[in-house]
């Protein structure tokens, strides 16, 4: 008798499994081409895979073209990172539509961005944690070419960011005090005078975003403006390379959005209840994203990692029952 109780449970749990992947079906999750997108795409695949039955394969993405099919073609199912200013109409109009879904948000704090300072200099002079503190010690941030001058590295020359930094240096009248602008040269080069500044004590003034390894790797501070967020200046004229006359604003927080598609929240609603409640904070990015330089990793071990040593962060987006799926998977 206890045999045949046996074989018919697991001939329901096989059903009640087959039943969700059936309700979940396929799904296709956009790999975006770099490193935290990457990571979240790996973690959403096991735990749709895992956790909810669903039958998730990772394709190659990337933010204009992957928003794009998702919006005329329906696929792929489910952006996990999408930056979503960069194609803001075209997204509002799909949603009106009803084609897609803003999910929730992947990046808690959204995408940030800012003039920083190291963390050390400010603990040696908390007033460099504002503006005028950091131009009252102008004397500090040595410029790699000029003695006579203070450094401030600007964005890579050809980026976007590279406007809204050189608006901002102007608006704050950083030359006054002696400050000239840095051209680091590319991402690393500016990533790389973090790490030099950091790892010899000397202090650093340039802009950054984050999340990034380098944030996850030094403590930084985003250095305080005292103008507060001016939207209407950042959009109109911070960000705009004809600016005549820009005023100070800190940077307003960058929307991140998990995007579906309208038939996937419809088809697997528990499945599309998880990218809901799934988000991640800057600073837990920050240092997965330091973990993955460190150790040379790709996104599906940096995936592995985060789901080993941050249970603490995706139980909390999950059921208990199917945090259980998820660890057994592991």
């Amino acid at each position: 008798m206890m045999r045949v109780k046996t074989a018919a449970l697991l001939v329901m749990s096989a059903t009640a499994l087959n039943a969700q992947a059936g309700e979940c079906g396929k799904v296709t999750i956009a790999d975006m081409n770099w490193n935290s997108a990457t990571v979240i795409a790996n973690i959403d695949r096991f735990i749709l895979e895992h956790g909810y039955g669903c039958d998730a394969e990772l394709i190659p993405g990337d933010t204009m073209p992957t928003g794009t099919s998702m919006i005329e073609k329906g696929q792929p199912d489910v952006a996990p990172e999408f930056w979503s200013n960069s194609l803001k109409d075209a997204l509002d109009k799909g949603v009106a539509d009803k084609r897609l879904r803003f999910a929730g948000k992947s990046l808690v704090d959204g995408g940030e961005e800012g003039f920083w300072v190291p963390a050390s200099l400010v603990k040696e002079y908390p007033e460099i944690a504002t503006i005028e503190g950091v131009k009252k010690h102008a004397k500090l941030f040595e410029h790699p070419e000029d003695p006579d001058k203070s450094g401030f590295y600007t964005c890579p020359a050809g980026w976007n960011c590279q406007i809204s930094a050189g608006n901002l240096f102007n608006a704050l009248e950083l030359d006054k005090s002696g400050f000239s602008i840095v051209d680091p040269g590319s991402s690393a080069g500016l990533s790389g005078a973090i790490a030099k500044a950091n790892e010899r004590g000397e202090a650093w003034l340039g802009y950054y975003w984050a999340p990034t390894a380098v944030l996850g790797k030094y403590e930084m501070v985003k250095v305080d403006f005292g103008s507060g967020v001016d939207e209407a200046e950042f959009v109109n004229c911070t960000t705009q390379a004809e600016c005549a006359d820009p005023k100070p604003t800190m940077y307003p927080p960058s929307p991140v959005h998990t995007i579906t598609t309208e038939e996937f929240a419809t088809r697997a609603p528990a499945a599309y209840d998880y990218f809901t409640k799934r988000g991640f904070t800057n600073a837990d990015m920050n240092q997965l994203l330091a973990w993955m330089e460190d150790n040379q990793a790709d996104g599906e071990e940096a995936m592995f990692h985060f789901l080993e040593d941050y249970q603490r962060v995706w139980q909390a987006w999950v059921s208990p029952e199917v945090a259980s799926k998820i660890k057994q998977a592991l």
